[in-house]
C-alpha cells in the first residue's frame, strides 16, 4: 500500500450522489450514480473519478472546461469538503447566442 493509498485508507468514507449533465452525461452513458468515497474535497472526487480512466478521465480531465455544483450550489472552488450525503454535479459550461 502506498503513501496516497494509507491516506485515503484512513479518511472517513462518505456517500454521495454524483449526477452528469448534457455532453458529459452523454460520454459517461449515465445520469447520475451514488458511490462510496473516502474523498474530502470536490478536488479529490474529481481526481477519484478521472483515475477510473476511459470515459471518465477524457471527459473530467484537469484543463477542461467543467462546472461543478454541490448541494445546488454553483462552486469555483474545488477545495469545497465533501459531506456525507452530499450531492455533487458535473456538468460542461453553458454557452449563450
Amino acid at each position: 500500500m502506498n503513501a496516497v493509498d494509507r491516506s485515503q485508507a484512513q479518511q472517513p468514507l462518505r456517500t454521495v450522489t454524483v449526477r452528469y449533465f448534457a455532453a458529459i452525461r452523454e460520454a459517461l452513458g449515465t445520469g447520475s450514480e451514488r458511490l462510496t468515497t473516502p474523498a474530502a474535497t470536490l478536488s479529490a472526487l474529481r481526481d477519484e473519478l478521472i483515475a477510473r480512466g476511459g470515459a471518465h478521465a477524457e471527459t473530467l480531465a484537469r484543463g477542461k472546461a467543467v462546472r461543478m455544483a454541490l448541494d445546488q450550489l454553483m462552486v469555483s472552488d474545488e477545495a469545497a469538503p465533501l459531506a456525507d450525503g452530499a450531492e455533487v454535479a458535473f456538468f460542461p459550461p453553458v454557452t449563450g447566442g
